[in-house]
């Protein structure tokens, strides 16, 4: 719930095209083609070898390491980031990073920030201290902050794009010393490249280090003059660090004039970590943006922070706001907080008269415990799982918001036993995490665990993954063991046959209910993903189906045979990390973890470099972006279609 750097990809694909990382695979794609030009997996060498990476047989990838053909010894090389097996650290580090070829080495640096370990640490060092190639310099600095501890890297030696980049991912892992951030302030200012910037933007919104107060005037500088929505957008997440009266003044501009509504939504997340008094007004103005995102953004602020004062306010507004998301969470906001029963009976009215599922399943989360057993029943009698799943997280919010009376918590324990028995996998996985909250002190009370065996039985894998974990990890947690890992075994090979008939620049039309985007297909990237997004969409699969989670500035997510995300098919496929970079309109499968991706996916709001590496990406949006972010929870997909169609 969202690219890539390499200056081979087109434009269309890359928007930061001339400002590489990674993405060596992308040289085999250059400039634009036609969408009839085949991909380069008419090469059975490529076929077999990215058939060894799909089976994870790293020995039988090895062999190519020291191949006469540079193209295979690329392709071995970005292998290796989705094999992510830390015993290859030294061929990599001894043969592929020192290669002839310079997409070599930087696949090699990129795998080896995939992989991790000592071995790949001291290798980057290494390459950084004797690289010349600019390219493979930043792909090696990058990842060796991926990798890397911060007592390891010389910041004093290290120049270039892919500094701030690396300040980036060391800082996602640990909090960085106060040169760190003295470096990154450097990449801020608008001499230098817009990639440069994204990362140093990144770095301060994103890492674990809060005392980031030495760059507030920097960045309150970009924010308001930074040509890059990209840019100011990060900048705006960042600023929530250093609450000033100076940064309120940039924050609260930014939060009402930006131009981009995406900056608008992160200065408005940003002003959440201001005292409510003072954003108040700033904040229940944006609940009437034009941009739907917008109104969201500060709905989700005034849920989690209105007072007393304002719930007549609050109530107004949710009362007359047209926008139901944003009317769930102002009454789940003031519910929290008052309890009151005539506002559940309010709720409760809406519920009743809506016909929109989900519409319903966010209003039974505003709530209180007062409408416990109206919860229980939906919970309990409901055949729609969007309206299930939202009942089960209900009473779990319910379970944790009450001091519970032994009495209390045994009325809980009924009920949970009950939702895990209607076998329903969303319930199960949502109930059996609550079943392990050490707070909510169920291990003293549960004797008898047949019930959570019983519904383990049911289960099966591959399709029930998401929940059979937390299951397996409520059973064991019971047990007074460690939980079991979950295999995830391979279950779906990639039709090859396929593949070499989806051209180079494959393209598909998704018709929604807010209006058509088109998207290009990754082949050459993402074979498998590609090849298995294409057999759905062959199957009519997507036709009908929901865009089931929108979260304002991040994704639209899709794919979900329930509805809710908890939906999956009998079988998984398996994560291919290929060096593109998360970017706006980027399309990525969703999982939940390594391998065990099917048929949901997501379009990214913004860049998300979070993401990068750690979901699979196989297309890119080329038209409709407009559409894209459009697109609401509850909205459908029509139809889809490959145009042109795939040849015979």
């Amino acid at each position: 719930m969202p690219q890539r750097l390499l200056p081979i990809t087109s434009s269309v694909v890359n928007p930061f095209a001339s400002r590489p990382f990674a993405g060596a695979l992308a040289f085999l794609i250059l400039t634009a083609c036609t969408n009839s030009e085949p991909n380069k997996f008419s090469d059975e060498t490529l076929v077999h070898m990215a058939g060894f990476q799909d089976r994870r047989l790293t020995d039988s990838l090895r062999q190519f390491i020291t191949h006469p053909n540079e193209v295979y010894r690329r392709e071995a090389a970005m292998a290796f980031a989705s094999l992510q097996d830390s015993t290859s650290s030294l061929l990599l580090a001894e043969r592929l990073l020192s290669d002839e070829d310079v997409l070599t080495r930087v696949n090699a640096a990129y795998a080896l920030g995939q992989v991790g370990g000592r071995e790949a640490v001291h290798a980057l060092l290494e390459a950084v201290e004797r690289e010349t190639d600019s390219l493979v310099m930043q792909t090696a600095l990058e990842a060796l902050g991926k990798v890397a501890d911060g007592s390891d890297i010389n910041l004093e030696k290290y120049k270039g794009d892919g500094v701030p980049w690396l300040c980036y991912r060391l800082g996602q892992r640990q909090a960085t010393p106060p040169e760190l951030t003295q470096r990154a302030m450097l990449y801020l200012p608008a001499e230098n490249t817009e990639f440069a910037r994204l990362g140093a933007a990144h770095f301060f919104a994103r890492s674990v280090t809060e005392d980031i107060s030495d760059a507030s005037e920097v960045l309150i500088h970009t924010l308001g003059n930074d040509p890059s929505a990209d840019v100011r957008m990060a900048t705006a997440w960042a600023l929530r660090k250093i609450v000033t009266d100076d940064v309120f003044a940039a924050v609260s501009r930014a939060a009402t004039e930006d131009g981009d509504y995406r900056v608008r939504v992160n200065a408005l997340k940003s002003l959440a970590y201001f005292p409510f008094d003072r954003t108040r007004d700033l904040i229940l103005g944006a609940l009437h943006d034009s941009e739907s995102n917008v109104a969201i953004a500060a709905a989700e602020v005034i849920q989690s922070a209105v007072n007393e004062a304002d719930v007549a306010e609050v109530l107004r507004e949710a009362r007359s706001t047209s926008n139901w998301r944003v009317q769930a969470l102002l009454f789940q906001g003031v519910n929290a907080l008052v309890r009151s029963a005539d506002i559940d009976t309010e709720i409760i009215d809406l519920y009743s008269s809506s016909a929109n599922n989900y519409q319903k399943a966010w209003l039974l989360s505003a709530l209180s415990s007062a409408a416990m057993s109206f919860v229980s029943n939906e919970l309990l009698t409901t055949h729609i799982p969007v309206i299930r799943s939202s009942a089960a997280r209900a009473l779990v919010v319910m379970n944790r918001q009450e001091t519970i009376s032994p009495v209390m918590q045994e009325e809980f324990l009924s009920l949970y036993r009950k939702g895990i028995g209607t076998g329903d996998v969303a319930v199960i996985g949502i109930i059996t995490d609550a079943l392990t909250d050490s707070a909510l002190h169920y291990r003293q009370v549960v004797m008898d665990i047949a019930f959570l065996n019983e519904a383990r039985s049911r289960l099966s894998l591959p399709r029930d993954y998401e929940s059979y974990v937390p299951l397996e990890n409520a059973i064991a947690y019971f047990e007074g063991r460690e939980p079991t890992e979950v295999e995830k075994s391979f279950n779906h090979p990639v039709n090859w046959d396929l593949v070499r008939r989806i051209p180079k620049q494959q393209e598909v039309r998704i018709e929604t209910s807010k209006g058509d985007i088109v998207i290009s297909l990754l082949v050459e990237h993402a074979p498998g993903s590609v090849a298995n997004f294409v057999g759905l969409v062959i199957q009519h699969y997507f036709d009908g189906k929901f865009f089931h989670r929108v979260v304002p500035n991040f994704v639209v997510q899709d794919g979900c045979n329930r509805g809710d995300g908890w939906g999956s098919e009998d079988y998984s496929i398996r994560s291919e990390f290929n060096g593109l970079r998360y970017a706006a309109g980027s399309i990525g499968m969703a999982s939940a973890g390594k391998d065990t991706e099917g048929t949901q996916w997501f379009i990214t709001h913004s860049p998300t470099p979070h993401l990068d590496g750690r979901y699979s990406q196989f297309a890119t949006v080329v038209e409709g972006m407009e559409v894209m972010h459009a697109l609401e929870v509850g909205d459908t997909i029509h139809s889809m279609e490959l145009t042109p169609p795939l040849a015979p």
